[in-house]
């Protein structure tokens, strides 16, 4: 599957993007830069039932946008 497909499933599944996702998060007060992939998983699993593979595709938006800090290794 590629990455376009996981994004267009998700918005299928949920209604929603990575920004909606965003502005939820913020809205919330959950969303800052140190945010761990963990949390994101976490919460989207919680609140839209979404699988690990789909949570981390929502993640790698996330980092590729700068919503959140790169992973330091």
């Amino acid at each position: 599957m590629s990455f376009q497909a996981y994004i267009d499933n998700i918005k299928s599944k949920t209604g929603k993007n990575p920004e909606d996702f965003k502005k939820q998060l913020e809205g919330e007060g959950l969303l800052s830069p140190d945010m761990k992939a963990t949390e994101l998983v976490a919460w989207l699993k919680q609140r839209y039932d979404l699988g690990h593979g789909h949570s981390m595709a929502i993640w790698a938006v996330f980092k590729s946008e700068g919503w959140v800090a790169p992973t330091k290794k």
